[in-house]
């Protein structure tokens, strides 16, 4: 056993070495610490106390009514729709010129003014037509082509969600005097004969009844309760119309007639771009008490194609069948190329 003290005493040194090594590293972290705490509290400053009372307010939110005057927004409730359409047609021929011709100037206009004012269930549309065209060949003298004056005013108040009760107010006639230059009498060489001017015949119609409105598109117009008073100013046109005169009294200017009106009215575009457009009006008019061959049928239509900004084609059409006015159908047709516009465009 005395030969194991030397390694026993060797390992109890080494342990004590050991144990001496750690103590001296603990001793210095804990020297380390306390040396980085004095660096922290020699630079740190305590804020002065303020000498000064000091008020805090508590923040208080509150409930702010805005006035509706504030708000500047105003509502437009009318839409207007404006047509002016100007055509001039012109031919000239030298005095030799082999296939023969004559001279002749043409012009043609066209203007309607529509527009709607919609508020609620109150709607209100009031819609001017101009229609005149003059042309002039050589050797006669300018002839009247186209004469028409429309004036609609409509008020109507919403039933359902297709149906109205309307009220309307219709003025038609003419601006120049007309003639007719294929009598007899003309032909034979005496002034042609007048058969129409301004108010000779003039229409005048109001209408009750109910509408029928399932599109911004088409139109339909039943008038249960209708008066149209027929103007004859002018009572020489009673001969020259060959003894018609729109059932107003031979030697009076004026007669009144009670009827059912049916009015039906389609204006749609035809292309997505809303360039080729297509109007037509058809109206019917049954007197009461007259015979029901004074029934009255008459359609306006026009096409219109729009091919640049102010440039366009228009083609116009009337088609009349009107006993008390001539005993056959009247028709009349007229297609034009020039300034063409529209508003919206």
């Amino acid at each position: 056993m005395s030969r194991n003290v030397p390694g026993y005493l060797f390992l109890v040194l080494l342990m004590t070495a050991m144990s001496a090594v750690a103590q001296k590293a603990d001793s210095l972290k804990k020297d380390s610490i306390k040396l980085d705490t004095a660096v922290l509290n020699r630079y740190h400053i305590d804020p002065k106390k303020n000498s000064l009372p000091v008020r805090t307010r508590v923040i208080q939110i509150d409930r702010e009514n805005i006035p509706v005057n504030m708000l500047d927004y105003k509502i437009n409730y009318w839409r207007k729709w404006i047509t002016l359409q100007i055509n001039f047609n012109q031919s000239s021929f030298s005095n030799n010129y082999a296939a023969g011709g004559a001279n002749a100037i043409a012009v043609n206009g066209f203007f309607e003014y529509k527009s709607e004012y919609h508020k609620g269930s109150f709607d209100y549309v009031p819609d001017l037509i101009l229609r005149y065209a003059k042309s002039k060949n050589k050797g006669q003298g300018p002839r009247k082509t186209d004469d028409y004056l429309f004036f609609d005013n409509k008020v109507a108040t919403q039933l359902s969600k297709s149906w109205f009760f309307f009220g309307s107010l219709t003025f038609q006639s003419q601006f120049d005097k007309g003639y007719n230059y294929d009598a007899p009498d003309y032909l034979s060489g005496l002034k042609p004969a007048l058969i129409s001017r301004f108010l000779a015949p003039g229409y005048l119609t109001e209408s009750l009844g109910f509408e029928y409105k399932p599109n911004n598109w088409y139109d339909l117009r039943i008038g249960t309760g209708t008066a149209r008073q027929t103007f004859m100013i002018d009572t020489t046109v009673y001969h020259n119309n060959g003894g018609n005169n729109n059932n107003v009294p031979i030697h009076k200017t004026f007669h009144n007639d009670l009827a059912f009106q049916l009015v039906t009215t389609v204006i749609k575009p035809l292309d997505k771009k809303n360039k080729v457009n297509i109007n037509v009006r058809y109206q019917l008019f049954v007197p009461y008490q007259e015979n029901i061959k004074f029934t009255s049928h008459r359609i306006d239509a026009s096409l219109t194609a729009q091919v640049t900004r102010l440039f366009g084609v228009s083609f116009n059409s009337t088609f009349i069948y009107d006993k008390s006015s001539k005993p056959d159908p009247q028709g009349s047709e007229g297609l034009g190329m020039g300034i063409n516009y529209r508003f919206p465009n």
